[in-house]
């Protein structure tokens, strides 16, 4: 093992000023029991509206380990996530959620893989503490998202794991905004391990991941990794041809071998209704795609940094609210 070894850990916040001493005891000590040196904690937090950064600033006064980032306003967790792993500096990196569902005591076992010469180490959640209408979306998610997407993604696996420096310098050089960490991570590729660990309940407060952030999320990681929807606009068409022409051909035989005209209005009515409907839908879902286009040719930064604290200033990244963004990091 090499004693020179520096590890990072990346963590996103929002209001999470109930869960950080506890976060911030448990991650230091899990540092402690890590070889080499010296570790950092990086935290980001994003646009919170209690003390948490009051209380980062606080913790890196008096611990050097610990750096802190807030950004101007509350931009998502995954940019938070970008703005972290763009500020690291270790050989590798450990990303976790604040709120402690993330268990900081694996982070060695993390490292003794990397040691292992694995690039990419992720957790694979067992044992959910979800209520189970919730583990079941997940469930479902995970493994349609592993069918339609052109990369091979992981069955549970978060955000929570370990990646290597060469790893990290990839990701940095992708610039989408709608951004799915855990499937880029994928994309990269390199020796990759998953590690069974059992997703713990939250440790206070509420979680900041609604309904809506959740499909959200969803549709990035699908959008983002697969065009099998709007390849199913032209599948679903293809088979609405061929049975409109069965019928043709059905109401041919009808009309000129038994001398009558086809019956059924309602029937009519009701295919007009289906079809429009499903133009509709794949109007939305190509839509989804130009809208993503649009967002992309704007280039717009990830995310805006207001305030940084601790050991940024000494090594020279510490700039005006608003002048770091991610193209110049």
């Amino acid at each position: 093992m090499n004693s020179a070894f520096r590890l990072s850990i990346a963590i996103p916040l929002h209001n999470e000023e109930t869960v950080l001493p506890e976060l911030l005891r448990r991650t230091l000590a899990a540092l402690d029991q890590i070889a080499g040196g010296p570790h950092e904690v990086v935290f980001v937090d994003d646009g919170s509206t209690d003390r948490t950064f009051s209380l980062l600033e606080e913790a890196a006064r008096q611990d050097s380990r610990i750096r802190a980032i807030s950004l101007s306003r509350n931009f998502g967790h995954q940019a938070a996530l970008t703005a972290a792993l763009d500020h690291v500096s270790g050989d590798a990196a450990v990303v976790m959620d604040g709120d402690l569902q993330d268990i900081p005591e694996v982070i060695p076992q993390f490292v003794e893989r990397y040691h292992q010469g694995y690039d990419v180490v992720y957790a694979q959640r067992v044992r959910r503490k979800e209520p189970w209408p919730l583990r079941l979306c997940y469930f479902i998610f995970y493994r349609m998202m592993t069918t339609l997407s052109d990369v091979q993604l992981p069955l549970d696996s978060g955000d929570f794991g370990l990646m290597s420096r060469r790893v990290i310098d990839q990701l940095r050089r992708m610039p989408e905004h709608h951004r799915y960490l855990r499937g880029m991570r994928s994309w990269v590729g390199f020796r990759q391990t998953g590690l069974d660990v059992e997703r713990e309940e939250r440790h206070s407060g509420k979680s900041k991941y609604s309904l809506l952030r959740l499909l959200k999320l969803a549709t990035d990681g699908i959008f983002a990794f697969s065009i099998v929807p709007i390849r199913a606009a032209a599948l679903l068409g293809a088979a609405v041809i061929a049975a409109s022409m069965l019928y043709v051909l059905y109401a041919l035989y009808y009309r000129f071998f038994l001398q009558q005209s086809p019956q059924g209005f309602t029937a009519l009515i009701a295919t007009v209704t289906f079809l429009s409907g499903v133009l509709l839908f794949f109007l939305g879902v190509i839509g989804e795609y130009v809208g993503r286009i649009y967002e992309e040719t704007k280039a717009r930064p990830i995310y805006v940094i207001g305030r940084v604290g601790g050991g940024f200033k000494a090594s020279g990244t510490e700039k005006s609210a608003g002048e770091v963004t991610r193209s110049d990091t």
